[in-house]
């Protein structure tokens, strides 16, 4: 059992490419994911118990949500110009800081506006979702 796992460890000084600093972002970007399901998943609870048909739309948004993230393709591919308003989307920042951390490629650079925005707009939401589901939870047992 110690060999593959021996193999595993060292097999990065072997091949010439050697674990980075890059890779101690990792918790912090699980930290910026949880706040942002936290966030989105607080307004969601809150607007699901007050309007019955919203739950009929989350899953529109989800899937509309996953073609506009950078999952397929690389966040790069967007002209510059539409950089900012495009990393309105919390997910753009965390997929493109879980590539930065996780590829290792000397070619990714962070767009840190875009991240910073990332960052802002993660933090609204779950601010926005906490006082939205606090005010929303003295009216639950009336809608349910």
């Amino acid at each position: 059992m110690r060999c593959p796992a021996a193999c595993w460890w060292s097999s990065p000084w072997l091949s010439g490419w050697g674990w980075d600093g890059k890779l101690l972002m990792l918790p912090l970007l699980t930290l910026w994911v949880a706040a942002l399901a936290l966030g989105v998943g607080l307004v969601g609870a809150a607007l699901n118990v007050r309007y019955r048909d919203f739950r009929h739309l989350i899953p529109f948004v989800l899937q509309l949500g996953v073609y506009i993230s950078p999952v397929g393709y690389s966040a790069s591919l967007v002209p510059e110009r539409w950089q900012l308003l495009y990393s309105l989307n919390p997910l753009v920042g965390i997929i493109d800081g879980f590539r930065w951390a996780t590829l290792g490629l000397e070619n990714t650079n962070l767009y840190l506006p875009g991240l910073a925005a990332s960052m802002v707009v993660t933090v609204v939401l779950l601010v926005l979702g906490t006082l939205l589901f606090r005010r929303a939870e003295r009216r639950f047992v009336d809608f349910l």
